[in-house]
């Protein structure tokens, strides 16, 4: 037998979480649809992040089902494929497909059918199941099918088949393990770090007053493509002078002008896996004072985070240090008054900084940019509200973002010299044995280094 690949592998660890969960049932697990986008055109295609980290597979129109068993405290598993059938006429227009016949082969699962089966096959795959595993509440349209498979299984309860009582989360199993990337994702988003960092350096380069932020969006998308990945992770965001404040921002129209910065926050998505990294540069490639000194601030506060970003430690820790570093560096340029707040842990009690640094330094990484899995240790009392869970324990295979930022728009209390000054400084740190490395360091992050960049090109 041929070794499994690694989509047989996660279906099988799947199957064995939901064999100690409830001893068995079936896995209902459906990729995205196609969506319009206007009158004979639709979006490019996007699979289910869910669906092809069990399958591998990109086309629409599929739906995997796992019937999972016990035998003698072992799980055994059936994986069905349902997808498109073979088509040549379709084939003309859309692509060629997979189609069952060659899924089992390609794919590892057991079988397949073809898609206009999948009515039929599940009221047949759900009789005498005691446990469904579907995405609760997922749409209307899925209650519904749902509801569909249920009546036909319920049918035939006078021939004595009984039908499924217990309905369970899919979604919380996957997500638990999609937390843990593994050496194929990792290397996978290595690879896309190196070409975000690669889009970035393009950007600086080109950048110059007079220039519109649309103009360096076309050269991140450019490097992108260039260097094989598929799409964006996310819309790319491009933010000159006022617009660094606009955290969503999206790329515009507006001219890039000599004395102020620009934000962009871009990252692609190559085989699936998301990168995301921020730098904030001068337009004319020479920071001024204050922009040097809330530059320094941000970058510290990304250095302690990152030293804090390791096994054992929490979620939470790293993005403590950086706040402590930036609400004192707040201080130190006096955006806050120590004359009002007294002292460093009041400013951080009060919330005082919020005003120049309103989200968290950190966000999962993976197939999606805000990645799946809980931010919270499960824990198993009724007594214990979400907010009150301790927050998740970093280890080995996590990925993450480290971004802190400082964002300062005009007010009567503030100098000028710092209105309109937006920065954050954004890396994907993967947790190791020791601490985390750094998969975005591609592209330059430290002041001096961005100016001679810029200035040399």
């Amino acid at each position: 037998m041929n070794k499994p690949n690694i989509y047989q592998q996660r279906r099988l660890v799947l199957a064995k979480k939901i064999c100690s969960q409830t001893g068995g049932g079936i896995a209902i697990i459906t990729t995205a649809p196609e969506t319009a986008r206007n009158r004979d055109s639709e979006f490019p295609y996007r699979h289910d992040s869910d669906f092809f980290y069990l399958t591998g597979f990109e086309e629409p129109g599929a739906t995997l089902v796992l019937h999972v068993s016990n035998n003698n405290g072992q799980a055994q598993l059936e994986s069905h494929l349902f997808c498109r059938p073979k088509d040549p006429e379709r084939e003309i227009w859309d692509g060629i497909r997979l189609g069952p016949d060659a899924a089992p082969e390609m794919l590892g699962v057991e079988y397949a059918h073809s898609n206009q089966e999948l009515d039929n096959k599940l009221g047949e795959l759900l009789a005498d199941q005691d446990a469904v595993y579907v995405r609760l509440s997922e749409s209307a349209e899925t209650d519904r099918r749902l509801r569909h498979w249920m009546k036909q299984v319920r049918q035939q309860t006078r021939s004595g088949v009984n039908a499924p009582s217990q309905f369970h989360d899919v979604e919380s199993l996957i997500h638990e393990m999609r937390l843990f990337k593994d050496a194929h994702e990792i290397d996978i988003m290595r690879r896309a770090a190196e070409i975000s960092a690669r889009a970035h350096i393009r950007a600086m380069q080109t950048c110059k007053p007079g220039m519109r932020e649309y103009h360096l969006e076309a050269e991140l998308l450019h490097e992108f493509r260039y260097s094989g990945a598929q799409s964006v992770a996310y819309n790319s965001i491009v933010a000159s002078g006022a617009n660094s404040c606009i955290l969503h921002y999206r790329a515009g129209s507006t001219e890039l002008r000599s004395g102020e910065l620009c934000l962009i926050d871009a990252g692609c998505e190559l085989d699936g896996y998301a990168s995301d990294i921020t730098r904030t540069f001068p337009v004319n490639g020479k920071f001024t004072g204050a922009q040097r000194a809330l530059y320094d601030i941000t970058l510290a506060a990304q250095e302690a985070a990152i030293a804090a970003t390791k096994p054992g430690n929490t979620f939470m820790q790293p993005h403590e240090a950086a706040l402590k570093v930036l609400t004192q560096g707040l201080l130190d340029e006096k955006l806050l008054k120590l004359s009002e707040l007294g002292s460093l842990d009041n400013a951080i009690e009060t919330g005082a900084f919020r005003r120049f640094y309103m989200h968290r330094t950190s966000h999962w990484l993976g197939m999606d940019v805000h990645d799946v899995g809980s931010y919270r240790e499960p824990v198993e009392s009724e007594r214990i509200v979400a907010a009150e869970k301790p927050w998740c324990t970093l280890q080995p295979g996590m990925v993450l973002t480290i971004e802190p930022g400082l964002y300062v728009r005009p007010a009567e209390d503030i100098d000028k010299a710092f209105w309109n000054i937006g920065i954050r400084i954004e890396d994907d740190a993967v947790v190791n044995q020791s601490g985390c490395e750094l998969i975005s360091r591609g592209v330059p992050v430290k002041a001096d280094e961005i100016e001679s960049l810029m200035k040399n090109h």
